[in-house]
């Protein structure tokens, strides 16, 4: 059955269906004025709120430390290389450090000139690494440096911080004899130096990467006695380096404590010094020689 629709009443599908409420011009009107009154209010905010918070942060003072001298890697820092001044604190970082007690006493890790603030992390409470060694001396015993003569007299260039070695004297005292002196069988390695002023044994190289750099000295922690027999093993140009222990400190300190007990039965200190520690002298003297007789005995067979 075929319909057709009336001129006057067109059919459903030819009308055109709106799926949107046609919005009325005072409801436009009022949106856009809540949207203006918005913006006011948040502009009032913004001028009289935030505006002079962060005019006040900005305006904020705070007391630093400057430098007024270069600083070399190294250096230890004193009171003439310091500045106390006022600036302004927004936008300062949080390791700048403020007080001079801070910084008095620490070496710096970076070279820092005149103007420069201090950060925390610039400074370093023990020195470089390539000298830190030096530090640790208490006046009990000294550093002293060894030449090494030839690639084989220091091990090879396979020497450590932390080895036990023992110094071989060839042709000792004119006599004849390659010994061990008694008081140079257990030494504590603490620096190995190669000719370029570079610790060979800290990872600090030289401008030329490429070669390896071997050590020229060695420094051995020694005592006066010590000292006095290296400075002549070195004047004679003759000594030679033995690995003896390579491994924990606490272990290492056991040679070294024999050593130290050698060396007072070998050389009493006069009544004078040694009259306020009697008693733990006593055993010192009785016990070392009977443990220490051993290797002095093979150092002489060599």
């Amino acid at each position: 059955m075929h319909i057709h629709s009336h001129p006057f009443f067109p059919s459903a599908a030819s009308q055109p269906i709106s799926y949107f409420k046609e919005e009325h011009p005072m409801s436009l009107l009022k949106n856009r004025t809540v949207l203006g009154v918005i913006c006011i209010v948040l502009a009032l905010v913004i001028c009289f709120g935030l505006t002079p918070l962060f005019n006040q942060s900005v305006s904020q003072k705070t007391t630093v430390i400057r430098v007024v001298k270069d600083i070399k890697a190294g250096d230890e820092i004193t009171r003439d290389m310091l500045q106390t001044v006022e600036v302004g604190g927004y936008n300062m970082p949080e390791a700048v450090i403020k007080q001079q007690d801070a910084a008095l006493g620490k070496y710096a890790v970076a070279d820092l000139s005149p103007g420069d603030y201090i950060l925390t992390t610039k400074l370093s409470d023990t020195p470089a690494s390539e000298n830190a060694y030096l530090y640790n001396l208490n006046g009990d015993k000294q550093a002293i440096s060894v030449s090494i003569k030839n690639f084989a007299g220091g091990l090879s260039g396979k020497l450590i911080s932390g080895d036990i070695v023992s110094v071989i004297a060839p042709d000792y005292k004119k006599q004849g004899m390659t010994v061990i002196p008694p008081e140079l069988t257990y030494m504590e390695v603490i620096g190995v130096t190669a000719s370029t002023g570079y610790d060979t044994d800290t990872g600090e190289q030289s401008e030329d990467e490429n070669e390896k750099q071997l050590p020229a000295t060695v420094t051995l922690l020694a005592s006066p006695e010590q000292t006095k027999i290296l400075a002549e093993l070195e004047a004679d140009g003759k000594l030679h380096l033995s690995l003896v222990y390579r491994g924990s400190k606490e272990a290492a300190a056991k040679f070294t404590e024999l050593q130290d007990k050698l060396i007072k039965a070998l050389h009493p200190q006069p009544a004078s010094q040694t009259a306020q520690s009697t008693a733990p002298a006593a055993p010192t003297a009785s016990v070392t020689p009977t443990v220490s007789e051993t290797p002095v005995q093979e150092a002489g067979g060599e």
